[in-house]
């Protein structure tokens, strides 16, 4: 009883997120794979609107993996200082370009298994990755926004991010994977914040727990 419950939650969560997103949009900017793929581990500990100000001066010093390869690590972290933790990013984004360049004869690989090899790159990176720039729906992004919004409405009882993917990818097809994942970060800047969430202004207050329970305490 207690799995079809939740298995009718989703199906409303989704049908609700899909009538007020109806073609969601990721907010990185990128014309391609390989800026996706940057944008996206620069992007760890870092908000979206401070990577798409740092990445139009990182590819213009450096537009592909050829370019990145050749760069001094001390170069590429004062362009992305503003992103934090630059040191072991830049490290990183110099190791993704040579494994990309060599590995993968330049080409941003399309695989879950080809890509969380690459330095830098966990699971929900190559999951940005894969369906932002090649459609592709491998797995399911669980970023701050997901995990809190998945939480929040009874979808799943696991912290970890690896679970919570696990427990989503049983609750939503396949083909939807990607833009559950856009769908809850637009709702989760928009409406169900982490400190104060928007419940009175919110089409999902009806089915949510977490609602309920502030409405009756708060």
């Amino acid at each position: 009883m207690q799995n079809a419950i939740i298995n009718e939650r989703a199906l409303l969560v989704n049908s609700k997120l899909t009538e007020r997103y109806p073609q969601p949009k990721g907010l990185l900017v990128h014309t391609n794979a390989w800026e996706l793929l940057v944008a996206t581990i620069l992007a760890a500990q870092c908000t979206d609107a401070r990577v798409n100000l740092v990445t139009p001066v990182f590819f213009r010093r450096w537009p592909d993996p050829t370019a990145l390869a050749k760069a001094k690590p001390e170069e590429v972290e004062e362009v992305i200082h503003s992103t934090g933790f630059f040191r072991n990013k830049a490290k990183n984004l110099i190791r993704a370009a040579h494994c990309v360049q060599i590995k993968y004869y330049g080409q941003v690989p399309k695989t879950l298994a080809e890509l969380i090899i690459l330095p830098g790159v966990a699971r929900k990176t190559a999951n940005v990755v894969l369906f932002g720039a090649f459609g592709i729906n491998e797995g399911l992004a669980v970023d701050t926004h997901v995990a809190r919004i998945s939480r929040r409405l009874g979808l799943t009882d696991n912290t970890n991010p690896v679970r919570i993917e696990q427990d989503l990818l049983k609750l939503f097809p396949c083909e939807s994977w990607g833009n559950v994942n856009h769908r809850m970060v637009w709702f989760g800047r928009e409406i169900c914040l982490s400190r104060v969430p928007k419940c009175l202004f919110c089409e999902l207050q009806f089915l949510c727990p977490a609602c309920k329970f502030e409405q009756t305490t708060g």
